[in-house]
C-alpha cells in the first residue's frame, strides 16, 4: 500500500462486502470530549475551577491568568500549577476533538503551559535556595551564575503532546560558590546549590500529589545519562561533546532549546550555550558517519518494541514506535538535517513539520514526499493526542474498546472504524517505505555481484585481490602496508573492503572502467582520515556508480574532487541530470544560509568566506557532471559557468559592502565591467576573471571607500581558506593598466575609452572592448555602460590602419605561444580559435557603424554568421568558420578535462583549420 497525494482525507473502506449491513455513519454526537474518561474526571473533580481559564484556545496570557485567579483562591504554586494543567488538557479536549484545532496550537499550549511551569518552578527554588545559601557567583567576576533548564526533544520545538513527559538537562556557566546567607554562613558550591534547585524543580513540577503532577520530568539525557550529575556546567559540557558525545546524542541535542527561567532566555550567556551545541550536532563536513548510529538506534526501538509487543500484541498498533509511526519520520528528516546543517545551515531547525518543508526547499526529498510525510505526521499525532485523552496515560497504542476506536475515528473526521484504521494503514505504510528507502531498505549499503558473499567486516583486502583486474589490483595490494589504511578502524577498513567488491563486481558487469576504479582508489586514498566520504559511498550505491562514472570520463574531474571532496554529495541529487544553474535560486539559498548563520551569531568573515566556496564548488562540480554525462554542449556549460561567476560577484559586493566599517550609503553605487571569457559568457573550469570597477558616487570619501571596497571584494575572491578559493582576478584592463587606479569613477574610465584627452585607451583594450559587459550594478549602470561600448566599437576608424594594429597584435600573441613540431594547436596556431577571435573583433570595430547588428555582445559563432548576412563574408564562409571555431573549442575543451595537450594531429582538424584560415584570408590577408 502507498500513500496517495490526497492520504490525509478521509480514506474510503476496503475488503467489506457491501451485502454486509453498515453501522451509522459516525456523527457530530460521536466527537464529544466527555467520552474521555479523564475529561470526565476533570469535570468532576474541578468544576469550580474550569471557569478560571478564559474562553478559547488556551494562550500564554490565558493560562497566565488562570494561574493567578487560582493562586487567588489560595492554592500555592505547586498545586496552583497542577490545576492549571487538568483545565488545559479539558480546554484542549473540547477544542481538539470538538473543534478540529488545529495540531499546532495543541502542540504549542501544552509546550506553553511547560515552560510556565519552570519558569515558575526556578522562581520558587532561587528564592528558597538564596535565602539559605545566597546567589552563587561565578568565581573571579563577582556576577551571579546563570542557570538554563533546557528543553530536549519535543519540549525544546514546541511539539508537546497532551500527555508527554518532558526532557530536561541543566547546565550552570560557572564554578565558583554562593555568597552566603544574610549572616555570610552556608556557602556552598555553585554545582551544589543547583543540584538542590534541580530538586526543588522536580518538587514542583514532578512530584504527585492529589493533584497529580505537572510533567512527568525525565533526564536521561543529560551527560552519562542517569548515572551522571544532575546539572553540569557549561564547560563541563564542552568537554564531555568532545571527549564522548555519542552520534545519537547529536539527534538528542537537534531540537535542544533553553525554556527556563524566562529572564535568561535574552542573555549573552545562551548565546554562548548554542555555540557550543551547535557544532557537536552539525559538523563542518557532510557527515554520513550518522547512518549507521541512526540505523542502530532505530533498531533498538523496534526491537524494544517488538518484545513489549510479543505478550500484548495490540502493542503492534504503537503510533509511535511501530513499523511508519511518529519516531520513523522525525528520523528521517532528522538525519538529512544532521548530514547536512553543518554546511546548510537553513536546514536548522527544530519543529518537524518545519524541517521537511526546508529539506524539500533544499532539493534533498521531492515535494510530493515531504507533503505526504507532513499530512502523516499531522494525522498520526492528532492520533497519538486522543489515544491520550481517554485516560491521561502516556501511551501511543490504538485502543482496543470498540466505544474508544468509534470515538477516536470520529474525532479523526472519519466515517466508521474501518476508513480511519485504512487511512492510518495508508499513512503509515508511505512513513515507512520512504524511511526504508534513506536509512533501513533490505540491502541498503551492502554489495550484490561478484566477490561479495562473504562477511564485509571480517573481510580482508588480501583475499581480495584475486578478484580484481591488474591494475587495480595493484594499486589495492599497496594498500596492504598503507599507514592510513593499517590506522583504520575495524568498521571503516570493512567499509573499504565492501567498496573494492562492489567496485570489481561493476567492473565484471561492465557498468564501469577498470580506469575509473583506478582513480577512485588515488581519490580515497588521500581522504582516508575522513570517513565520512567511505560512509556516503558506502551509504548510497547510486552516488559511488555516479563517480565512478565520472572518474572514468576524464582526469580533471578527479584532481576537483581531491580539491573538494565534499562536493560529491551532490551525485546524490535525483535532479542532478535534469537542472540547469538558476542564478536567483542560487542567490536565495545563499542569503538563506547566510541568514541562518546570522540567526546564531556565526557569520563572521571566515564562515561567509567558506559559505561562497562552498557553494561556488558545488555549483561548478554540478555543471561539471553534467558536462561529462554529455547532458550539456560546451556552450552551455560556459553560459553556465559565466553566469554562476556573475552571482558569486553579486553576493560578494553585497555581503562586502555590508561589512565595510567606513561605507556611507546602504548600497554602493558602483559597477563591475567583464571581458574576456567573462565578458563574452565563454567562462572555463578555472578561467580567472578580467574585471574592471568603476563608480558613480559624489561623496567627498567616494575613492577612498571605493578603494577598500574593491580591495576587500578582491581579497574575498582570491584568498585561499580551507575551503579553498574563488577565482583569480585580473584587472589589467583598467584604465592605464596595472599602473592605474584598482577602481575608477565612471565620468573617468568614459573618458578613457572614448579618447578623450590625453590618456586614452590603446586599440587593443577597445579590441577587448567588443566582448565586454556589464556583470553586476544598477540598471542605470548597465545602460550607460552599452552607451559607452557602443560608442568606442562604432567610433569612425580608418579600417586599412586598424587591420594592420590587429595583424601585429596577432604575430605578437603567436609568437608568446609558439607550436613546436607538425601539431596543429587548436587555439593560437594558424588556422585556431584565436585567428576566429581577432577576425571578429575587426569587423566589430570597423563595420558596427554600418551595421547595427554587429553591436552586439553575442558570441563569436553568432557574429560570423550576422557578419554573413550583412554581405560582409563570401557565402557560407560565417557558417563553416563559426562551425570550425565550435568543432575547436570542443576538442580544447575536452583536451581540458582530461589534461591533454590542446595539440592534435592537422589532419584531424583540417577542414576547421581550412575554414578559418580562408576567413582570415579573406578579412585580414591585405593587412
Amino acid at each position: 500500500m502507498t500513500a496517495s497525494p490526497s492520504s490525509g482525507s478521509a480514506l474510503p473502506c476496503a475488503g467489506v462486502s457491501s451485502s454486509v449491513t453498515q453501522p451509522p455513519p459516525l456523527g457530530e454526537q460521536d466527537r464529544r470530549a466527555d467520552h474521555s474518561r479523564f475529561v470526565q474526571r476533570i469535570r468532576r473533580r474541578y468544576e469550580a475551577e474550569l471557569a478560571c481559564l478564559p474562553p478559547g484556545p488556551p494562550s500564554r496570557a490565558s493560562m497566565r491568568q488562570a494561574l493567578d485567579r487560582l493562586r487567588e483562591r489560595g492554592l500555592p504554586m505547586p498545586a496552583a500549577l497542577r490545576v492549571l494543567r487538568q483545565l488545559v488538557l479539558e480546554r484542549l479536549a473540547v477544542q481538539d476533538c470538538e473543534d478540529a484545532a488545529p495540531l499546532s496550537l495543541v502542540t504549542l499550549a501544552v509546550t506553553e503551559l511547560a515552560e510556565i511551569s519552570l519558569d515558575e518552578a526556578c522562581t520558587l527554588a532561587f528564592a528558597e535556595l538564596d535565602a539559605l545559601h545566597g546567589a552563587p557567583i561565578v568565581e573571579g567576576t563577582g556576577r551571579r551564575a546563570e542557570f538554563w533548564v533546557i528543553g530536549m526533544g519535543k519540549l525544546g520545538a514546541r511539539e508537546l503532546n497532551v500527555s508527554s513527559d518532558i526532557d530536561l538537562i541543566y547546565v550552570y556557566d560557572g564554578d565558583g560558590e554562593t555568597a552566603g546567607n544574610s549572616e555570610g554562613r552556608h556557602r556552598v558550591s555553585n554545582h551544589e546549590y543547583f543540584a538542590k534547585a534541580v530538586k526543588h524543580i522536580y518538587a514542583t513540577v514532578g512530584d504527585t500529589t492529589e493533584h497529580g503532577q505537572v510533567f512527568r520530568v525525565d533526564l536521561a539525557l543529560r551527560p552519562n545519562g542517569n548515572s551522571g550529575p544532575s546539572v553540569v556546567s557549561l564547560g563541563a559540557l564542552e568537554e564531555y561533546f568532545l571527549v564522548q558525545g555519542r552520534e545519537w546524542e547529536r539527534f538528542a541535542w537537534l531540537k535542544s532549546r533553553v525554556i527556563a527561567p524566562a529572564t535568561s532566555l535574552a542573555s549573552d550567556g545562551v548565546l554562548a550555550l548554542r555555540a557550543t551545541v551547535l557544532p557537536f550536532v552539525f559538523r563542518r563536513y557532510l557527515d554520513y558517519n550518522v547512518f549507521e548510529s541512526l540505523r542502530s538506534l532505530h533498531r533498538q526501538i523496534r526491537d524494544h518494541a517488538a518484545k513489549r509487543a510479543a505478550g500484548n500484541p495490540s502493542r503492534s498498533n504503537d503510533v509511535k514506535l511501530s513499523r511508519g509511526g511518529i519516531r520513523e519520520i522525525e528520523f528521517t528528516v532528522q538525519l538529512l538535517q544532521v548530514v547536512r546543517g553543518g554546511q546548510f545551515p537553513e536546514l536548522r531547525t527544530r519543529r518537524t513539520l518545519d524541517a521537511l518543508q526546508r529539506v524539500s526547499k533544499a532539493g534533498l526529498m521531492p515535494a510530493a514526499t515531504a507533503e505526504a510525510l507532513s499530512q502523516a505526521y499531522d494525522f498520526l499525532r492528532r492520533v497519538e493526542h486522543r489515544i491520550q485523552y481517554l485516560d491521561d496515560q502516556q501511551t501511543h497504542v490504538l485502543p482496543t474498546r470498540d466505544d474508544d476506536l468509534n470515538w477516536l475515528a470520529a474525532t479523526m473526521g472519519c466515517a466508521n472504524v474501518c476508513e480511519f484504521l485504512h487511512a492510518l494503514d495508508a499513512h503509515r505504510e508511505a512513513v515507512a517505505q520512504e524511511f526504508d528507502t534513506l536509512l533501513g531498505g533490505a540491502g541498503q549499503g551492502q554489495c550484490n555481484g561478484k566477490g561479495c558473499q562473504g562477511n564485509g567486516a571480517q573481510a580482508d583486502l588480501q583475499a581480495l585481490l584475486p578478484q580484481l583486474p591488474p591494475e587495480l589490483a595493484a594499486k589495492v595490494e599497496a594498500w596492504r602496508e598503507h599507514p592510513r589504511v593499517q590506522a583504520l578502524r575495524e568498521d571503516t577498513r570493512a567499509r573499504l573492503v565492501r567498496l573494492v567488491q562492489r567496485t570489481a563486481s561493476w567492473i565484471d558487469e561492465g557498468r564501469v572502467s577498470e580506469l575509473a576504479a583506478v582513480r577512485m582508489t588515488d581519490w580515497i586514498e588521500s581522504l582516508l582520515r575522513r570517513e565520512s566520504y567511505l560512509a556516503l559511498l558506502q551509504e548510497r550505491p547510486s552516488v559511488h556508480e555516479r563517480l565512478l562514472r565520472l572518474l572514468g570520463a576524464a582526469k580533471w574531474p578527479a584532481r576537483y574532487l581531491m580539491q573538494h571532496p565534499g562536493v560529491i554529495d551532490e551525485l546524490a541529487s535525483r535532479q542532478l541530470m535534469d537542472d540547469r544553474f538558476d542564478p536567483a535560486q542560487f542567490v536565495a539559498e545563499l542569503e538563506a544560509r547566510r541568514a541562518a548563520l546570522q540567526s546564531t551569531g556565526e557569520d563572521d568573515e571566515e564562515a561567509l568566506l567558506n559559505l561562497l566556496r562552498r557553494a561556488h564548488h558545488a555549483e561548478t562540480f554540478r555543471t561539471l557532471a553534467r558536462d561529462v554525462e554529455g547532458v550539456l554542449t560546451v556552450e552551455q556549460v560556459a553560459d553556465d559557468l559565466s553566469a554562476l561567476a556573475d552571482a558569486v560577484l553579486l553576493l560578494t559586493a553585497r555581503w562586502c559592502w555590508s561589512r565595510l566599517k567606513n561605507r556611507h550609503r546602504d548600497a554602493p553605487s558602483f559597477a563591475i565591467i567583464g571581458y574576456g571569457k567573462l565578458g563574452g559568457k565563454e567562462l572555463g573550469y578555472g578561467s580567472d576573471l578580467d574585471i574592471v570597477f568603476v563608480y558613480e558616487d559624489e561623496h567627498d570619501n567616494a575613492p577612498e571607500v571605493y578603494a577598500a571596497f574593491v580591495r576587500k571584494m578582491i581579497n574575498w575572491l582570491t584568498v585561499k581558506t580551507g575551503e579553498g578559493d574563488l577565482f583569480e582576478i585580473d584587472t589589467a584592463l583598467r584604465p592605464n593598466g596595472n599602473s592605474g587606479l584598482l577602481v575608477t569613477s565612471f565620468a573617468a574610465f568614459e573618458k578613457y575609452q572614448q579618447q578623450r584627452g590625453s590618456n586614452t585607451a590603446w586599440t587593443w583594450e577597445h579590441q577587448a572592448m567588443t566582448r565586454a559587459r556589464c556583470v553586476l550594478g544598477a540598471e542605470a549602470f548597465g545602460a550607460r555602460f552599452d552607451a559607452v561600448r557602443e560608442a568606442v566599437i562604432t567610433a569612425p576608424r580608418d579600417a586599412a590602419l586598424l587591420a594592420q594594429e590587429i595583424v601585429a597584435m596577432r604575430e605578437k600573441v603567436r609568437k608568446a605561444h609558439p607550436v613546436r613540431g607538425e601539431k596543429f594547436d587548436v587555439k593560437h596556431s594558424a588556422g585556431g580559435m584565436v585567428d576566429v577571435e581577432f577576425v571578429v573583433q575587426y569587423l566589430v570595430l570597423s563595420q558596427s557603424a554600418a551595421h547595427p547588428e554587429l553591436r552586439a555582445n553575442t558570441g563569436n559563432i553568432n557574429l560570423l554568421q550576422r557578419a554573413e548576412a550583412a554581405g560582409l563574408l563570401a557565402p557560407g564562409m560565417g557558417l563553416a568558420a563559426g562551425n570550425a571555431y565550435r568543432e575547436l573549442r570542443q576538442i580544447q575543451h575536452r583536451a581540458r578535462l582530461d589534461e591533454a595537450p590542446t595539440q592534435v594531429d592537422l589532419a584531424q582538424v583540417a577542414e576547421s583549420a581550412a575554414a578559418v584560415q580562408a576567413l582570415w584570408q579573406h578579412v585580414l590577408g591585405g593587412a
